[in-house]
């Protein structure tokens, strides 16, 4: 795909002051109508969303996986991705996931569990039986 096409539904890029967005990557992106904002000078928590997912998806998927190239790579990413937000428990989300169907309150334990594995098994999401 060209730039034109993969930058079709971006408005905006938020990044740090690393040395490798330099100006012309930032006027090539201003070209195609995309507003480039730069975080802070020294504002390490500016982008501390960013970050933490960054640290979430090397250390839970990417470190333990062997990419064979970038089609291979999306498809790990889409697929961590759609763990993440539909399963993945999330401290500030009281253990619940951000797009994931609210957890039912059971009075006794489910007879049966049964397990999916994600990413060839290196995640297990585990949900009762209906």
């Amino acid at each position: 795909l060209a730039i034109e096409e993969r930058l079709e539904n971006v408005r905006f890029l938020l990044h740090d002051r690393d040395a490798k967005f330099s100006g012309p990557f930032d006027e090539i992106l201003r070209g195609e109508g995309v507003r480039v904002i730069k975080t802070p000078v020294r504002a390490p928590r500016a982008n501390a969303v960013a970050e933490r997912w960054v640290r979430s998806v090397r250390n839970e998927c990417l470190d333990h996986i062997l990419v064979f190239g970038r089609r291979h790579l999306e498809q790990i990413l889409r697929d961590y991705l759609t763990h993440y937000n539909t399963e993945r428990p999330h401290r500030s989300l009281a253990l619940a996931a951000p797009g994931g169907a609210s957890q039912e309150v059971r009075e006794s334990p489910p007879d049966e569990i049964r397990r999916r594995d994600v990413l060839a098994g290196l995640i297990h999401e585990y949900h009762a039986a209906a």
